[in-house]
C-alpha cells in the first residue's frame, strides 16, 4: 500500500458532447473482432486534438472517420476511408498528421477531406501497428509502434521520424507501446505500455539515442495507460481505460489528482483545451463520448511538425 504525505485530488470528469445517434450503425468489423472480442460496436473514439479555432478532431478507428466538433458541441464528419486511425497531431496548418493501425503514417487535409499515405513502412517491412504520435521543436516525430503485442510478446517498437525522411528506432522491447509525450524541456520521452500496464521513461541523449530507460509509473486493472499528455509544469497526465480515470502525476510519478469517468471506463486519450488551456478533454470510448475535467494547470505546448 502506498502512502502519500498529501493525499491526491479527486475529481469528475463529465460529459461534454457525444457522438451523435445518425453516426452510430454498429457491426462487425476486422478491429472490433481482433481487440473487442468481436462485439458490434458504433464507434471507438481516439486521437484528440484542437485546432487554433478550438474545434477539436477525433477519431473513430473501426470505421475509418475522423470527427470536427465544434465549441459548441456539435459534430461534423471530415472524411470517411479505408484505415482504422487512431492518433493525431497537425502536420502543418490545415493538415493532420495520423498514425493509421492499418495503413501506417497518413495525412489528412481537412478541408478537403482527402487522405494521403505519408509513411507506410520502414526499410520495405510493415509496421505491427501504429498507435499515436507527438512531435519535438525541431519538427522530429515520435510515433509507437503497437500491433498486438503485450507481455506475451514485448517486441513493440518507438519510432523517431526526422524532417528530412530518416527512421531511427528507438525502442523495439515494449509490451503494448501506446500513447507518447515528451518532457517540456524534451529531455525525457514517455511512453504508455498499455499491456504492461505502466509508463516508461526514456532520456534522450545528444547523440539522439535513448538511454536509462526505466518504469516511471505503475497502474492496475484490466487495461492500462493508453494517451498520455504533459502540462506546463511537467507533470504528466495519463488516461486509464478500464479503470476508468485521469492520473495526474507530479515529477515522481506521485499521484497528485485523479479524475474519475462519469460515463464509461474506456478513456482512451486526452487533449487540453479551452481558452485557459486547463480544461481536459476525453475520448471514452465504451459510450463514445467527450468528457471535460478542470485540471490545475495549463497543458504544456504541442508542436507541430515543420
Amino acid at each position: 500500500m502506498f502512502f502519500y504525505e498529501n493525499p491526491p485530488q479527486i475529481g469528475q470528469a463529465v460529459v461534454w458532447t457525444r457522438l451523435p445517434d445518425e453516426y452510430r450503425k454498429p457491426r462487425p468489423t476486422a478491429w472490433a473482432e481482433a481487440n473487442k472480442a468481436g462485439a458490434e460496436i458504433d464507434s471507438f473514439l481516439e486521437g484528440p486534438v484542437f485546432d487554433d479555432k478550438g474545434n477539436l478532431y477525433v477519431t473513430d478507428i473501426p470505421y475509418g472517420r475522423i470527427f470536427r466538433i465544434d465549441p459548441a458541441g456539435n459534430w461534423t464528419l471530415i472524411t470517411q476511408y479505408e484505415g482504422e486511425p487512431n492518433g493525431m497531431k497537425w502536420l502543418r496548418p490545415g493538415v493532420l498528421i495520423i498514425t493509421d493501425y492499418l495503413n501506417g503514417l497518413m495525412t489528412l487535409d481537412v478541408a478537403s477531406g482527402e487522405v494521403k499515405p505519408y509513411l507506410t513502412r520502414r526499410n520495405t517491412e510493415s509496421f505491427k501497428g501504429v498507435n499515436d504520435l507527438t512531435f519535438d521543436s525541431k519538427g522530429n516525430l515520435y510515433f509507437t509502434d503497437q500491433g498486438q503485442t503485450g507481455l506475451h510478446d514485448p517486441t513493440g517498437r518507438v519510432y523517431r521520424l526526422t524532417p528530412d525522411g530518416h527512421v531511427d528506432l528507438l525502442l523495439s522491447n515494449v509490451p503494448s507501446p501506446n500513447g507518447v509525450v515528451l518532457s517540456p524541456d524534451e529531455k525525457f520521452l514517455f511512453v504508455a505500455a498499455t499491456r504492461g500496464n505502466e509508463v516508461w521513461r526514456a532520456a534522450l541523449m545528444k547523440d539522439g539515442t535513448v538511454a536509462k530507460v526505466g518504469r516511471f509509473f505503475v497502474s492496475h486493472g484490466p487495461t492500462g495507460p493508453d494517451g498520455i499528455a504533459m502540462d506546463a509544469t511537467g507533470q504528466l497526465v495519463i488516461a486509464n481505460p478500464g479503470l476508468g480515470y485521469v492520473w495526474l502525476l507530479d515529477h515522481y510519478a506521485n499521484p497528485v489528482g485523479v479524475w474519475k469517468s462519469a460515463a464509461g471506463r474506456m478513456l482512451t486519450n486526452i487533449a487540453f483545451g479551452a481558452p485557459d488551456g486547463r480544461t481536459l478533454y476525453c475520448t471514452e470510448s465504451e459510450t463514445g463520448s467527450i468528457l471535460m475535467a478542470q485540471l490545475p494547470n495549463p497543458g504544456a505546448v504541442v508542436f507541430k511538425g515543420l
